[in-house]
């Protein structure tokens, strides 16, 4: 199951999540690819909310989306700063470039869309082969507690025009055999009480284990695995921690 930001769930997550909105991640990730000197790559870039703050900040960043909606937010926030983007259209299963990345980063959870654990493998097996010698793979995962807990939820936004949009949540799959979860997401849009347009997005995550995914990535070739807990670099993952981020590298 493919998980895609249409038109309506694309405006919603620009909205609630716009371009340098940080969850401590935007500063976390500046600091840790500070070392880095040659391009660095964001796959599921979005709308750029990660990635434009870190071209501002002098990264060589490249990108790519599977949604064109993310994506033109992104091209037009970078338009508006005056910051040349290089980004493209692609997956996690078949993206390609012509040369390797001193960094890869994969922030906000977005690995997660990855939900067959065999796929999963594949992927960071890519991302290996994607970093220079000494490339350093920086990833976000969600806890395991944030998937086992009840979902159900309505939140709305106003646009700038006064149109409403309303975000309707209901979890509808536990699957703890496949450590996933499948939720539907109805969007929808309103103008003076009427409903203008609706998508209903069949939204499919995956949870991992620390220490599992810390396997993982060393079966895909990674070294010096370090899992830290909200975005305090070396502190172990405890219970109660909102995110947890992975640093790996291809060995040099």
């Amino acid at each position: 199951m493919n998980n895609r930001y249409a038109r309506l769930a694309s405006w919603v997550y620009n909205l609630d999540k716009p371009v340098g909105r940080s969850f401590g991640d935007v500063e976390y990730y500046r600091q840790r690819l500070e070392p880095c000197r040659g391009p660095v790559l964001e796959p599921a870039v979005g709308n750029g909310r990660v990635f434009v703050p870190l071209l501002e900040a002098g990264f060589a960043m490249e990108g790519f989306d599977a949604s064109d909606e993310m994506l033109a937010y992104c091209r037009d926030e970078c338009r508006r700063r005056n910051l040349s983007a290089r980004l493209t259209r692609q997956t996690f299963a078949d993206f390609h470039y012509e040369s390797a990345f001193s960094a890869i980063i994969v922030p906000a959870g977005s690995f997660q869309l990855v939900t067959d654990a065999a796929s999963a493998k594949t992927v960071l097996r890519r991302f290996f082969d994607y970093l220079v010698p000494g490339g350093k793979l920086l990833l976000d995962l969600d806890p395991v507690s944030a998937f086992l807990e009840p979902a159900g939820s309505v939140r709305s936004w106003t646009t700038p025009d006064g149109d409403l949009l309303t975000l309707t949540e209901q979890r509808v799959e536990t699957d703890c055999v496949a450590q996933t979860t499948l939720a539907h997401l109805r969007y929808d849009h309103w103008r003076d009480g009427r409903l203008l347009a609706s998508e209903l997005d069949l939204f499919k995550l995956r949870w991992w284990g620390v220490g599992e995914f810390s396997l993982f990535l060393r079966d895909a070739g990674f070294v010096d695995v370090v899992a830290s807990g909200n975005y305090q670099h070396g502190r172990q993952p405890r219970k109660g921690d909102d995110s947890i981020s992975f640093e790996a590298y291809r060995p040099a």
